[in-house]
């Protein structure tokens, strides 16, 4: 859901904040630098604690319990994959796990300062560590296996043990380098035009190490410029993240951050990012944007390198989000590669022609599906709920109105039943959100939104008609999100639709408001510390008509099919410190009386799951991912690496022939081919032929309006 700004009034504790800046008391910690203000810090500590104790939706008290939260996200963001760190800088750090709630009531920021002093250590020691490693050739017959889930180990105890932990992962960076340029040579040599002769494994294998020592050189030079302010930064943004994942503290500096929080946008290649326990993660992409156009990279992949065109990529694990953001950024035409971990553990490179994100493919479509008797439905395809907000004209183009526009025209072509696609549409404007709904519906109360001071307040359809209500399918996924998930619920509670897809939709049942820091500061004497930054803050929470919350659980499925992605964590549940679920009292709605039979129409469509051969490969495909995802060691042997890396490349390609039929493209020729060939929209079609008592004989043919 966009984010929506607001501007709170003063707060009436000038006198105290007074004495905070004045009278604080300093304990004994590494001296900052002084580029770092410790007033300043102060004042910001404590303005972002007032607000988050006021403001936030949940009213948590800063205490030992927050702190040991805040704690716990900082450490990841520190060394979340715990190749720097030692146990005994662990053990020092951790007498602060229980101490930053008194940190910030009285000012005296210490986890910080030692924090950056002593992982500055660290990465001066790995940085010669890593380049003696990688001075001598690597052993790539070790009968040894390696941990690639850092939630699986341990700090190291020893540097003893950290030097062996190094070694093993340059072994298996290395070994991977050299099968990249032993591909790469094949490949040269198998050209006729200008076939070059293959070098030795030798020369390969140096290579490979030059290669790995250039990425982590370039990766310890800029860890090693951070400020002092970075680590400080951070440490506020763990406290307000304590609170939920979607609560986030954005510095001054963070405007593009910012950009990319709020208006979901990320110039260059259209794609909304997350830092997340020391890697970039994509949260969504951009209707329309280069990268969905593109059509390989999904939410919940995680960027490990980017390469600008052909040149050497730049490994940003461990950055900053805004470091990674300038990498990815670009001319509109460049080309950005960009080598991503999948959520199953596949690898692959990306290549996207950066772009602007064109408006046309981000619109809501239709197509009427024609059936061998003769039958219609309709399909509909909402990617986003959408809303020109530049332009204040009632005439402003949105998707309740595109929605309304497609509809009619299905209804003239006299359809028997429609399928509402909201798969992947991660939300968008609440209004339309709300407005959308009431095409289906006649009238009534749509969400409910309980804010943080426990009022509720009902939105609602106050149209009376509606300008569909036939049957009607709801497709959606665990990218179905936020709005999506209001339209998917109300319909669910009305009974006005079956819900088909993945077991649960995201789950992201919050709203969030931006606070500006420097408005409204208790004292004039305090302006010279801006610019102080903004705080996103979750301030109310959706409750569906029947009172459930979306929140957390999101919006089950009554028909679950099978999915390729059933073994990825991914949504609100699996995301650290997210608000519960929970329920409120209903609304005074009127569920209509089912014109359907759901546990009859559920035991046909399991009869055609378990025969259908589609289905029966997704669900082969969810299980090899579910194993590859158990079984996160992997074997430092060059035969095992490269018999792994043959078939996750299977994998891949399967996984890329599966997105295709699952897009919806703007060539009317290439929406047809996909639907006739999406398992889910056919599923969706045998389902509205049960409701009318006529079994669906053969494949639809897709033709678009």
């Amino acid at each position: 859901m966009h984010a929506s700004h607001l501007r709170l009034r003063r707060f009436g504790f000038a006198a105290l904040l007074l004495i905070l800046l004045l009278c604080g008391h300093v304990a004994a910690a590494p001296a900052p630098p002084a580029s770092f203000d410790a007033q300043r810090a102060k004042l910001l500590g404590f303005i972002l604690s007032q607000h988050l104790v006021r403001h936030h939706y949940s009213h948590k008290s800063i205490d030992d319990t927050l702190s040991r939260a805040a704690f716990d996200l900082y450490i990841k963001q520190l060394d979340a994959q715990k190749r720097f760190l030692l146990k005994t800088d662990l053990q020092q750090l951790k007498a602060y796990e229980a101490y930053i709630d008194n940190e910030i009531r009285r000012g005296t920021i210490h986890l910080p300062l030692h924090a950056a002093e002593l992982l500055q250590q660290r990465l001066t020691e790995l940085a010669r560590l890593v380049d003696e490693l990688l001075q001598q050739p690597l052993n790539f017959e070790l009968n040894r296996q390696i941990e690639t889930d850092p939630k699986k180990l341990d700090f190291c105890a020893t540097p003893a043990d950290l030097r062996a932990r190094w070694h093993d992962i340059l072994t298996y960076q290395v070994a991977n380098s050299f099968l990249d340029l032993q591909e790469e040579a094949q490949k040269a040599a198998e050209r006729p035009e200008n076939p070059e002769p293959l070098p030795d494994d030798a020369t390969l294998e140096r290579q490979a190490r030059e290669k790995v020592a250039k990425r982590y050189r370039h990766l310890f030079a800029r860890m090693a410029k951070e400020q002092l302010q970075d680590y400080f930064d951070r440490y506020l943004d763990a406290i307000a993240r304590a609170y939920d994942p979607h609560s986030l503290y954005l510095p001054p500096e963070q405007k593009e951050d910012f950009d990319i929080h709020m208006r979901g946008s990320l110039e260059g290649i259209g794609a909304l990012l997350r830092e997340d326990e020391g890697y970039i993660k994509v949260v969504s992409l951009i209707p329309g944007g280069a990268a969905q156009r593109q059509g390989q990279l999904e939410s919940e992949d995680i960027i490990l390198k980017v390469a600008e065109g052909n040149r050497e990529p730049v490994d940003i694990s461990d950055t900053r989000i805004r470091d990674a953001v300038s990498l990815i950024r670009g001319p509109k035409g460049s080309t950005v590669r960009l080598h991503i971990r999948k959520p199953d553990g596949s690898r692959r490179t990306i290549a996207i022609v950066r772009d602007t994100v064109q408006i046309k493919e981000t619109f809501a479509r239709a197509a009427l599906l024609e059936m061998p008797d003769g039958s219609r439905y309709g399909y509909l395809k909402i990617p986003s709920f959408y809303r020109d907000f530049t332009n204040g004209k009632k005439t402003a183009r949105n998707v309740t109105d595109d929605v309304r526009r497609e509809l009619a025209k299905l209804l003239t072509k006299g359809i028997g039943g429609l399928v509402l696609d909201l798969r992947n549409n991660g939300g968008g404007s609440l209004t339309d959100a709300v407005d959308t709904t009431g095409l289906f519906i006649d009238q009534g109360p749509v969400v409910q939104i309980r804010d943080s001071e426990q009022k509720v307040e009902v939105l609602a359809d106050e149209e009376p008609g509606s300008i569909y209500d036939g049957p009607l399918i709801v497709l959606v996924n665990k990218f179905s999100a936020s709005a999506s998930e209001i339209l998917a619920g109300a319909l669910q509670d009305y009974g006005r639709a079956i819900v088909l897809g993945s077991r649960h939709t995201h789950g992201k049942g919050t709203v969030q408001a931006v606070i500006d820091l420097d408005s409204n500061l208790p004292l004039r004497n305090m302006e010279k510390y801006k610019p102080l930054g903004a705080l996103k803050i979750t301030v109310q929470k959706f409750y569906r008509v029947s009172g459930a919350s979306t929140q957390y659980r999101g919006i089950e499925a009554d028909i679950v099919l099978p999915d390729r992605f059933e073994a990825i964590k991914s949504g609100e549940r699996h995301m650290d410190y997210s608000l519960p679920w929970d329920t409120i009292a209903a609304t005074d709605y009127q569920p209509l009386t089912a014109s359907f039979n759901l546990e009859q129409l559920q035991a046909a469509s399991s009869r055609r799951i378990a025969t259908n051969p589609e289905f029966i490969r997704i669900a082969e495909q969810a299980e090899r991912a579910r194993r590859r995802l158990d079984d996160s060691r992997r074997s430092l042997q060059l035969a095992d690496i490269r018999a792994e890396r043959l078939e996750l490349k299977d994998a891949v390609d399967e996984m890329d022939q599966d997105q295709e039929k699952e897009d919806s493209p703007q060539d009317d020729a290439a929406l047809q081919e996909a639907l006739a060939k999406d398992a889910y929209v056919q599923e969706s079609l045998h389902l509205l032929q049960d409701m009318a008592g006529q079994p669906l004989s053969a494949p639809l043919r897709a033709a678009l309006l």
